[in-house]
């Protein structure tokens, strides 16, 4: 087992400069990540296997509590539709929410040898300047994640299989997509990092298939 760990610590080190992929998606009250609430974070870490391939790990989410003055767009919540107001959603206030899905996050970081988490999302900018922003209102002091760098599957989508919107790029990964659940914090997150890693794979597999036609020519 502790050769096992010392595998993992050093490919995942190594293979993102010292970054360790997170999977993070939102819901929120609107675009506005200064004015608008946020109502729903989930986050997937990604984890490597003794062959070097990721794998995601189990998502960890919760409900958040409207900051006090947020706005919160009516149109916003007929998407991910989400009552504010309801008593049995758990919400968390901002501080405490940060506090669960960042938690696992550290761990996960000193497991893996790395340095820092990364954000990865669909169309990750929306999702990183949230977390930010929460990150800034509630004054922690402890985000285990780059600022600015992160990953967009999005992007990657496009590169991989001509696909940019989320339910595309994952059903042409061959994955499965629920609409009736499209728009949860989880699921989102949870299909973003099946489609993260099937991509690196893909990658990586390209790279074994290169390799061993160089060496047999």
């Amino acid at each position: 087992m502790h050769k096992q760990i010392e595998n993992y610590a050093g490919r995942m080190a190594t293979r993102f400069r010292g970054f360790l992929p997170v999977v993070v998606d939102v819901e929120t009250g609107g675009f506005d990540a200064q004015r608008d609430a946020l109502l729903e974070i989930a986050a997937v870490i990604v984890s490597m296997d003794g062959d070097g391939r990721l794998t995601p790990e189990p998502v960890v989410s919760t409900h958040v509590e409207a900051f006090a003055g947020a706005h919160i767009d009516p149109k916003a919540l007929e998407v991910n539709g989400i009552d504010p107001d309801q008593p049995l959603r758990g919400a968390l206030p901002e501080r405490a929410a940060l506090d669960l899905v960042f938690k696992p996050v550290r761990a996960a970081i000193r497991a893996s040898g790395c340095q820092r988490a990364i954000l990865v999302g669909h169309n990750a900018a929306f999702d990183l300047s949230f977390l930010n922003a929460a990150v800034l209102r509630s004054g922690h002091k402890r985000n285990p994640f780059h600022p600015f760098s992160c990953f967009d599957t999005a992007t990657l989508g496009g590169l991989a299989y001509g696909q940019t919107v989320l339910s595309r790029a994952v059903q042409a990964a061959g994955f499965e997509w629920d609409a009736d659940q499209a728009h949860s914090a989880v699921y989102d997150a949870e299909r973003t990092a099946a489609l993260f890693c099937e991509i690196v794979n893909r990658w990586q597999r390209f790279e074994e298939l290169e390799r061993e036609r160089v060496s047999e020519s």
